[in-house]
């Protein structure tokens, strides 16, 4: 079973990736390469996700907004 610990250090690999402009990313020994940047956010997200069942937590999508008239 993979660790929060682990997890986090896999995402802030790849968001470093990513902020640099490499579409490559290594950890642990293996190497993954990226097509695109939409690629990359779509992993950190998975990740993101991924770190938050470990931890219990769950992730919020979802935003209303609501308006009135004041009527």
């Amino acid at each position: 079973m993979t660790t929060a610990a682990e997890l986090r250090a896999r995402r802030d690999a790849l968001a470093a990736q990513r902020s640099s402009g490499v579409a490559r990313v290594s950890y642990d020994g293996k190497t993954v390469e990226y097509r695109s940047v939409a690629e990359i956010d779509r992993a950190l997200e998975a990740l993101d996700r991924e770190i938050a069942s470990v931890e219990g937590r769950r992730m919020v999508r979802q935003v209303r907004v609501t308006t009135s008239k004041g009527l």
